[in-house]
């Protein structure tokens, strides 16, 4: 949820676009704790814990925008509307569901942006939100009737939307290019799968995902539980292990570990904090490099440099997709995704972007830093990036 101020920096005319409150689900593991939760469900969850750790009234909100990719749920189509209704905005209020893939989370805040630059909004609340684990499988050609003998086969949605038909590519296998155009190993992906676990660990051990964190009880064998730990993590990964596991989606490959996707709703909506964006496009073929432009393009736009960045959060799609990030743009692994990443977490498409931001607003606050840059590589070729600074 994103809230205006006026005459900031001397300048009546300026418009500041500030972030008042942040907060998150856990991320679940792929068929776990949350599979029975639609998108929706999820985003709620987040949407009213933003509201109330913002002290903003749900009739106080102007719009509601909401990433999504893949619309796992029959109400899917519904997104953005019925989460502003769940959660008690004025019906009058209006809704968008946007999609630009696996930037749609980053996409739901440069689009509330923009409404409350142009005057068309004073507070939006934005979020991003997946399940992946709902991903439908579907038959296509049935609706009009089959000849007889037909062999209808079942087409798994999820599976077959991670390909890019243009180029007839899988995203993982963009990431493999990029891992042979910038002489990455496996050796190298391993190391830094392993980095990023440990980083994830060491965070969530000393409470550092407390703050935008919102519990969610779910049932279990057990009983009922309240979910408050991220589940798709595996800390307890060794080297040794890592390295035993065959590559998956090239022989030869660098990327070996399990194929692994999350369900997970987050929402933005923490204190004074402007915003600034830039999409830029990315070679098709190792498409996986958007980050680099697209930050690049932020910076340019704002006048600073990596340099000016206390914190650099790059999303983890894969492993030589984030090391050929890095060594594009010479990224200083102290304060580049500090407290682990997709990796470890998992990267649910719609629900990254608002996740990285959310987490990036708490961090920031923590180590009492101004600027923090957020990005993510985007299928198709493109990237996108968003810059905060904290004024307080």
């Amino acid at each position: 949820m994103m809230e205006i101020c006026w005459g900031m920096k001397g300048n009546s005319n300026y418009r500041g676009v500030f972030i008042v409150a942040a907060k998150r689900t856990a991320f679940g593991a792929y068929g776990g704790l949350l599979k029975d939760f639609t998108a929706i469900d999820l985003t709620e969850f987040a949407a009213k814990a933003a509201l109330s750790a913002g002290k903003v009234s749900p009739e106080t909100i102007d719009s509601v925008v909401v990433g999504n990719v893949f619309q796992s749920s029959s109400d899917a189509a519904y997104m953005a509307r019925h989460v502003g209704l769940r959660v008690g905005v004025p019906q009058e209020t209006p809704a968008l569901t946007v999609n630009r893939l696996c930037g749609s989370g980053f996409q739901s805040i440069v689009s509330g942006c923009q409404e409350i630059c142009v005057k068309d909004a004073e507070v939006v609340l934005c979020g991003g939100t997946e399940s992946m684990s709902q991903a439908p499988y579907c038959v296509r050609n049935a609706r009009f009737g089959t000849k007889l003998g037909s062999d209808l086969k079942l087409e798994d949605i999820l599976w077959s939307g991670l390909t890019d038909q243009h180029i007839q590519l899988p995203m993982a296998i963009t990431a493999e290019n990029l891992a042979v155009k910038y002489n990455i190993s496996r050796e190298d992906c391993d190391k830094y799968a392993l980095q990023s676990q440990q980083r994830w660990k060491a965070a969530n051990d000393a409470g550092y995902f407390n703050n935008e964190m919102v519990p969610i009880e779910v049932k279990t064998k057990k009983g009922k539980q309240m979910m408050q730990v991220d589940e798709h993590a595996r800390p307890q990964t060794t080297l040794e292990q890592l390295n035993k596991l065959p590559p998956v989606f090239k022989k030869e490959g660098t990327m070996a570990c399990k194929f692994r996707v999350a369900t997970v709703s987050s929402v933005l909506g923490m204190h004074v904090i402007c915003m600034q964006e830039s999409t830029r496009s990315a070679w098709p073929f190792g498409m996986k490099r958007g980050p680099v432009p697209a930050i690049n393009g932020a910076l340019k736009k704002t006048g600073r440099s990596l340099k000016d960045m206390d914190l650099v959060e790059v999303n983890e799609a894969f492993a030589p997709q984030y090391l050929a990030v890095q060594k594009s743009l010479d990224l200083d692994p102290s304060k580049t995704n500090v407290n682990g990443g997709a990796i470890a977490l998992g990267h649910p498409l719609g629900g990254s972007g608002t996740r990285i931001m959310a987490h990036l607003v708490h961090e920031l606050r923590r180590r009492g830093g101004r600027y923090a840059v957020g990005s993510a590589c985007i299928g198709g070729g493109q990237g996108i990036a968003v810059i905060i600074e904290s004024t307080a």
